[in-house]
């Protein structure tokens, strides 16, 4: 499975990034894909996630009220649209995946891929 992060970039607070994950390669028939991100000098925090069904979605703490996960109808790319950004969600971002469902836990993901830079000005 490979995973592709893309559309990062520089924001000022308030604006809206779109971050998509491109799954390819060899695909399970149940999966999910997760956003984490990692800011400087801390630890890989959990953001969100979605079953390849569309259904499973949880989000962290920071996401909830401000980021949406979705996927698109050929089940290939995830999406995390990010609103009202902040200061504090400049981070690299990473999407993963694991068979089966969704999960908060960094741990649980087998794939991942190279992360995406969202870098947000105050």
């Amino acid at each position: 499975v490979q995973l592709q992060a893309s559309g990062g970039g520089f924001m000022q607070a308030g604006g809206c990034l779109r971050l998509s994950c491109a799954v390819s390669g060899r695909t399970f028939s149940d999966y999910s894909v997760g956003w984490f991100r990692q800011a400087p000098g801390k630890e890989r925090e959990f953001v969100a996630a979605i079953n390849r069904s569309g259904s499973g979605i949880i989000y962290g703490d920071s996401a909830k009220g401000r980021f949406t996960i979705s996927g698109d109808n050929a089940k290939t790319t995830v999406y995390l649209q990010m609103n009202s950004l902040k200061p504090e969600d400049t981070a690299v971002y990473y999407c993963a995946a694991r068979v089966r469902w969704s999960s908060s836990f960094e741990r649980e993901y087998n794939y991942w891929g190279q992360g995406t830079q969202v870098t947000v000005s105050s």
